[in-house]
C-alpha cells in the first residue's frame, strides 16, 4: 500500500513538474499577425499584398437591366431585325453583368508602377431571323455566332451592332482593359487618348451615341502622357484600329440591292494592318472644367478588286479625325452640375465620330401610303473604290452634349443629344448610284444622310453605390433617298419581294437598370 501510494504522488509530481516547465516556455499573450494592412498612398480602398509593397484595390458592379423597343442592349432599333417591325422584333431586351476590375501600384524610383485589368461576364437576351425558308422557319442569334461588338466581348468585329451575347446558356466573358502604366507609358488595352475624358457617355446610358470617339471596351496602344503641372497634359499614341476603329472599305463591284437595303454599298475590302493609327492630345484640366483637342490620322489599306492579288489593287490614303471637347463645372443651376460637349470632323477615319458601339448600317422599315412598307437605309464607310479606281474617302462631321442637374443628394436628371452627318465625294456618289443595284430605284439616289438623337435620364441613388435609372432616347434618320425601290425577299428580317418607299425613319426606346458598384 505504502509503495503504490508513493508511486501515485511520485507520478503525480512528476506530472506538475512537466506542465509548469511548459507553461514557463508559453509567451504570456500571443503576439498578432497583420496579415492585411492599408495602404494609404494611393486613395481609399488599396491594401498591401501580404509580404509585398505592391498594394492592390479590388472594384466593380453588377448590373440588372430591361430595355424596351431597343436593339439589343442598350442601342437603337437601327438595322436587322431590330428594325423590322413585324413578329421578329423583340419588344424588350433583358441583361445581367458583372464586372471585376483589379487594380495594382508600386512605388519605384522611376515612379508608379501600376497595372489594371477589368472584364465582364454578360448574359443578354438574344432574337430570331429569319432562315429563308418556305416554312417561316427561324433561328436563335445564338446559334449563329452574333457575337456582340458593342460589349467588348471575346471574338467580336466591328460593324456588328446586334446586341447579342450569342450564346444560348452561359453568357460570355469580356476584356474591356489590361494595361501596364510605368514612367509616363501606357502599354495594353486602354480607353483611346483621342476620347473625351466621359468616352461615349457625356450624360446618357444609351450606347450607341454618334457625333464622336468612344473606345468604351477599350484599345490596344503604345502610348507617352507628358504632365506639365497646373492640370496640362499631352499624349502621343500609337493604336491598332483594327477591332473598333474602321468601319468599312467598300469595293462597289459587290453591290446589290439587297445589301443596299441593308445599308452595305458592296463588299467589305480591308486588306492586312499595315500601319497603327496614330493620335496626339492636349487637355487642360482645372477647377471650373476641362478642355481637350484630339487629332488622328488614320491609314486605309484595301485588299484587291477582284478575287486574287492579280486583279491589283487602289492604293493606300491616309485619312484623319479632329476632335475638341468641353466640360464646364460649377454651374450656377445647382452643386455637381455639369456641361460636357464636344465636336468632331473626319475624313476616311469616320470611326471617329461614329463611335465603337454606334450603329454604321442603318435599314429601318416603316408604313407607307403609296407602297408595300416604307423603308430608311443608309451606311457609313472610310472608303469606296470602284473596279480599278482610287479609293474615294468619306467624310462625317458632328457632335454630342449632355447637361446634368443634380436634384439633391439622390437624385439627377440629364438632357442629353447628338448628330451627325455622312458625306459622299462626288466620284464615290457616282460609284453608288450607278450601280445595278438601284436599277429598280425611280426617284433621288443620294448615299449622304443625317443621324440625329436627343434623350433623357434620371437616376436615383438611395444608398451609396447603388443606383437605378431610367434613360429614354429618341432618335431620327434623315436619309436622302426619294421615291421608290422594288427588291426581291428580304427573307433574314421576313419582308417579301415588294415596291417599297424611300423615307426618313423615326425610333424611340426606354432603358430601366439597377447597378450596384463596389
Amino acid at each position: 500500500m505504502r509503495v503504490a501510494k508513493s508511486l501515485l504522488l511520485g507520478t503525480a509530481a512528476g506530472l506538475i513538474a512537466v506542465g509548469g516547465a511548459q507553461a514557463a516556455d508559453l509567451p504570456v499573450k500571443a503576439k498578432a499577425v497583420e496579415y492585411v494592412k492599408v495602404c494609404s498612398l494611393y486613395g481609399a480602398g488599396f491594401y498591401y499584398i501580404p509580404g509585398t509593397d505592391t498594394c492592390v484595390k479590388l472594384g466593380g458592379y453588377l448590373r440588372a437591366e430591361v430595355a424596351l423597343n431597343a436593339g439589343g442592349n442598350y442601342n437603337g432599333q437601327y438595322s436587322n431585325v431590330f428594325a423590322a417591325k413585324n413578329r421578329l422584333v423583340n419588344y424588350y431586351s433583358m441583361r445581367a453583368r458583372e464586372d471585376l476590375n483589379i487594380d495594382t501600384r508600386t512605388a519605384t524610383e522611376y515612379g508608379v508602377v501600376r497595372t489594371y485589368f477589368d472584364a465582364v461576364f454578360t448574359w443578354t437576351t438574344g432574337n430570331y431571323v429569319g432562315t429563308g425558308s418556305a416554312t417561316g422557319a427561324t433561328q436563335y442569334s445564338g446559334t449563329l455566332g452574333l457575337n456582340a461588338a458593342n460589349n467588348g466581348l471575346v471574338g467580336s468585329t466591328s460593324g456588328n451592332v446586334n446586341g447579342t451575347d450569342g450564346n444560348l446558356s452561359g453568357g460570355a466573358l469580356g476584356v474591356y482593359y489590361a494595361f501596364i502604366q510605368f514612367a509616363g507609358f501606357t502599354m495594353g488595352k486602354s480607353v483611346s487618348q483621342f476620347d473625351a475624358p466621359w468616352i461615349n457617355y457625356p450624360g446618357n446610358n444609351f450606347d450607341q451615341l454618334v457625333g464622336g470617339s468612344g473606345s468604351t471596351n477599350g484599345v490596344n496602344q503604345f502610348t507617352y502622357t507628358a504632365d506639365f503641372g497646373q492640370g496640362i497634359t499631352a499624349a502621343i499614341s500609337v493604336q491598332d484600329p483594327t477591332q473598333v476603329y474602321q468601319t468599312a472599305i467598300w469595293n462597289t463591284a459587290g453591290m446589290s440591292t439587297t445589301g443596299v437595303l441593308g445599308g452595305a454599298y458592296g463588299t467589305n475590302n480591308f486588306g492586312g494592318t499595315t500601319s497603327p493609327d496614330i493620335v496626339g492630345m492636349v487637355r487642360v484640366d482645372q477647377a471650373w472644367g476641362l478642355f481637350q483637342a484630339s487629332v488622328a490620322a488614320h491609314d486605309n489599306h484595301a485588299a484587291y478588286y477582284g478575287a486574287t492579288e492579280a486583279t491589283g489593287h487602289p492604293e493606300d490614303k491616309w485619312g484623319w479625325a479632329v476632335q475638341l471637347a468641353l466640360s464646364i463645372k460649377n454651374i450656377p443651376t445647382g452643386a455637381g452640375d455639369v456641361i460636357n460637349v464636344s465636336g468632331v470632323f473626319t475624313e476616311g477615319a469616320s470611326r471617329y465620330n461614329f463611335q465603337e458601339l454606334a450603329a454604321t448600317s442603318y435599314s429601318m422599315f416603316g408604313s407607307s401610303n403609296a407602297a408595300y412598307q416604307s423603308i430608311g437605309f443608309a451606311g457609313v464607310s472610310d472608303a469606296v473604290f470602284g473596279p480599278n479606281g482610287n479609293l474615294e474617302l468619306t467624310k462625317t462631321y458632328g457632335f454630342r452634349g449632355a447637361y446634368t442637374h443634380n436634384w439633391d443628394p439622390y437624385w439627377n436628371t440629364a438632357l442629353y443629344g447628338a448628330w451627325a452627318a455622312v458625306s459622299y465625294s462626288g466620284t464615290a456618289k457616282g460609284l453608288i448610284c450607278g450601280s445595278a443595284a438601284f436599277a429598280t430605284l425611280t426617284g433621288t439616289c443620294n448615299p449622304d444622310f443625317n443621324i440625329g438623337q436627343v434623350g433623357v435620364i434620371t437616376r436615383w441613388t438611395p444608398v451609396k453605390g447603388l443606383t437605378f435609372s431610367a434613360d429614354f432616347t429618341y432618335s431620327h434618320l434623315d436619309q436622302k433617298y426619294s421615291g421608290f425601290i422594288t427588291t426581291t425577299a428580304l427573307t433574314s428580317v421576313a419582308k417579301p419581294a415588294a415596291t417599297y418607299e424611300l423615307k426618313d425613319q423615326d425610333t424611340y426606346s426606354l432603358l430601366l437598370r439597377a447597378q450596384r458598384n463596389w
